[in-house]
């Protein structure tokens, strides 16, 4: 494995994952950011919409309240920097009045690293959060864009990973194979608590998208990331780097120092 480490590069260790629905970073990016946290990366923690329609018990309000907690909950184990949703379930829409918000936070948390959902996902409220990210972390040095709030553009090399679509699978059902691959064998424990803060998923999940165990649906997915990319380890997070360009030096890869890569080269 490569580690950017062994070159003696400076940099701000912080990393901003952008997210659509409370649930999603536990699913696919919490084993990464502790392992990055366990390096002495600050970690930073958003998920673009609130929740509310993830429920066939409680209404929309009760319902984005329960998940909201559920989420600080998760992040307070991360020991994240928590940022609050910006919209409702299915208004992750690519906007003006959205993309504003979303700068405002990545200028905020100067990250070094974002992570962010696949470009091609099961849901649009997923593939809406990605273009959101990927064009609030280009606007972090854009004088000239305002954001909101107000925030001054900041100077710094970002590099930006899209993790696993749900599933591991593209919408026309096709495998996805990462670029990077993070065994997360060791982080496991925590990871599994991060998801099962949000208990309130069991049933919704169950009746709408056939997850018995949410928790087990996580443990195989990630399992599948292991075995496609003949990873040692017996869970992994997989994930894909954006196109430098607008965002730092090619050479910018700050995830080789926790992954592994497989096809990215």
């Amino acid at each position: 494995m490569t580690s950017i480490a062994s070159t003696n590069e400076v940099f701000d260790r912080s990393v901003l994952a952008i997210f659509s629905h409370p649930d999603d970073i536990e699913f696919v990016a919490a084993g990464t950011l502790l392992r990055l946290r366990a390096l002495g990366w600050k970690i930073h923690y958003m998920n673009l919409a609130n929740g509310c329609c993830g429920s066939n018990e409680t209404d929309r309000a009760t319902t984005a309240r329960i998940r909201l907690e559920e989420a600080k909950r998760s992040a307070g184990l991360l020991g994240a920097t928590f940022y609050p949703p910006i919209c409702d379930d299915l208004d992750v829409f690519y906007n003006r009045e959205n993309l504003a918000k979303v700068s405002a936070v990545v200028r905020m948390a100067r990250p070094t690293m974002v992570l962010t959902h696949a470009r091609y996902d099961y849901m649009e409220d997923h593939m809406e959060t990605c273009r959101l990210a990927v064009t609030a972390a280009f606007t972090r040095s854009v004088p000239n864009y305002e954001t909101d709030p107000p925030h001054a553009a900041v100077e710094c090399d970002i590099a930006l990973y899209h993790a696993q679509p749900h599933g591991n699978r593209t919408p026309d059902n096709r495998l996805a194979i990462p670029g990077y691959v993070v065994a997360v064998d060791d982080v496991m424990d925590t990871k599994l608590a991060m998801l099962q803060c949000h208990q309130s998923q069991q049933n919704w999940l169950a009746s709408t998208q056939k997850m018995n165990s949410y928790l087990q649906t996580m443990l195989d997915l990630n399992s599948e990331v292991a075995q496609i990319t003949h990873s040692p380890s017996q869970f992994a997070e997989g994930w894909n780097k954006h196109l430098h360009l607008g965002y730092g030096p090619q050479s910018w890869d700050p995830m080789l120092e926790i992954a592994t890569a497989t096809n990215a080269k």
